[in-house]
């Protein structure tokens, strides 16, 4: 019988079925970091349980980190006890732990793949709602709470209720300057953030056959945003020559065997999904958001929509509610819109192929004055191979601060925060309420390459033309 990727690997996984209906699904690699798992090994030690399986537990420092000093101990108290509670539970229980001094720290979602400790038909599972990322890989990644932390950490395993899954194809060729997060935009505007409640999202097509790793990391990350559970690309050869030679991969023999395991967790061509959806790569825009929701998204040629012209009234209650919050015009063009901040970064966004992307076209243009520009690399690896190749004095002449590997201003749980009302076009993957550390901050979600136009022109701005990305495209071709 023909399965998708997310059946194998459920069923490979299942432990047995628990008396409420659920699954308990055995998880085969476990990432944390210092903001949910401190409370989780605290209840490990009230039960006086040890971690089952260490070597299968992975823990980086992220959300707290701040990335302008990051010499200890830091400066917020808070956040120093934090890092400090993380060293402590990951020597006392076994843990490995790429802390501030391996060179191998960063966002937990940067780290997994280029360690390789993400693999194919694996089960993942973190402490954090952007885990669907590590599903580029052909993995089922979730994001879990901190009792469900305790229970993985306890013994390896989670209760879960099976999903379904909806295909989502995207065929044909992106038009030049449309990016990877135009594409996972455009789907959540056109699914709604609700949209994939009780689904894995699986992402095929001409268009993510010809995507970077990075790329379809980028998409599923954002899984989230659309309501699925996890969403995940099936393994290709490009997936197992990013995983060759990294430090967790499988080695020498092992390594043709884990290929030839791999292939045969993909999707089976004629399998059936619960959902189809098709979309076609030349109806997508650079895209960005005008609300407080990830669906919020228009093209950035496009007016922001008039609460007036609502079918229902729940929706224009919602679109008042954004256009108060977001302090924008009904029926106003997105573009020309002023910007305070500009950020390019997080767990969507910090990847070396993002840096490279911007540095092509930023080179020989300047932040704007009044605009603060932040680039911080996802992980230390990041870091070290943008200034390595120049990109980060590419960033750094153009007038953005080039900071440490962290999340950084995507959620603000470190010095990293919006002041005020300010307005940030981010890299980042949320701009709901106060996300960026403001109660009254505003956040506009953009690609990278459309950030750094927002920063060189102050506002709002389509990067194609600001940087001539269709002429540069047709001269590239």
């Amino acid at each position: 019988m023909s399965k998708s990727l997310f059946e194998k690997v459920w069923e490979a996984h299942s432990v047995r079925k628990l008396a409420n209906g659920q699954t308990q699904l055995l998880i085969g690699t476990h990432l944390i970091h210092e903001v949910t798992s401190p409370q989780a090994f605290g209840m490990l030690r009230d039960l006086g349980l040890k971690v089952k399986y260490p070597e299968r537990t992975f823990a980086t420092v992220d959300h707290i980190v701040p990335t302008l000093s990051q010499e200890e101990p830091f400066a917020d108290p808070l956040a120093d006890a934090m890092i400090k509670e993380l060293a402590k539970n990951a020597e006392e229980f076994g843990v490995t732990y790429f802390d501030l001094s391996s060179g191998r720290q960063g966002i937990v979602h940067v780290v997994g793949p280029e360690q390789g400790i993400t693999q194919p038909g694996t089960t993942i599972a973190c402490g954090d709602s952007h885990t669907a990322t590590h599903g580029a890989f052909g993995a089922i990644a979730f994001g879990i709470g901190t009792t469900q932390i305790r229970d993985v950490l306890a013994t390896q395993t989670m209760a879960m209720s099976k999903l379904k899954v909806r295909r989502i194809n995207v065929d044909g060729e992106l038009p030049p300057g449309v990016y990877a997060k135009d594409v996972i935009l455009h789907i959540i505007k056109l699914l709604g953030a609700k949209g994939g409640i009780g689904y894995a999202y699986e992402y095929g097509g001409s268009v993510f056959d010809n995507f970077s790793m990075e790329e379809r990391m980028t998409v599923c990350n954002m899984s989230i945003e659309g309501g699925a559970r996890c969403g995940y690309v099936n393994p290709d050869e490009k997936t197992f020559e990013y995983l060759k030679g990294r430090p967790y991969s499988p080695k020498d023999e092992a390594w043709d065997e884990a290929v030839e395991r791999w292939k045969a967790i993909a999707s089976d061509p004629d399998c059936d999904y619960d959902d189809v959806v098709n979309i076609r790569a030349e109806d997508i825009a650079p895209s960005v958001t005008w609300g407080i929701s990830p669906d919020h998204g228009i093209f950035v040629d496009e007016t922001i929509p008039d609460p007036a012209k609502a079918k229902t009234e729940a929706e224009r209650e919602s679109i008042q509610e954004a256009l108060d919050y977001m302090k924008l015009e009904a029926g106003a063009p997105i573009k020309g819109t002023k910007i305070d901040v500009a950020f390019v970064g997080s767990c969507t966004n910090g990847r070396v192929s993002d840096f490279r992307e911007v540095a092509k076209f930023i080179k020989g243009h300047h932040v704007v004055e009044g605009v603060k520009a932040i680039a911080v690399p996802g992980s230390q690896i990041v870091a070290h191979l943008c200034e390595k190749e120049g990109l980060a004095d590419i960033f750094r002449e153009a007038g953005f601060e080039w900071r440490g590997a962290g999340c950084s201003m995507c959620l603000a749980m470190n010095p990293d925060k919006l002041i005020g009302d300010q307005l940030c076009a981010s890299s980042s993957n949320r701009n709901f309420k106060g996300r960026q550390g403001s109660p009254i901050g505003r956040t506009i979600l953009m690609s990278p390459v459309m950030v750094a136009a927002a920063a060189i022109t102050g506002e709002v701005s389509d990067a194609r033309e600001v940087f001539q990305v269709a002429d540069s495209a047709a001269l590239a071709g």
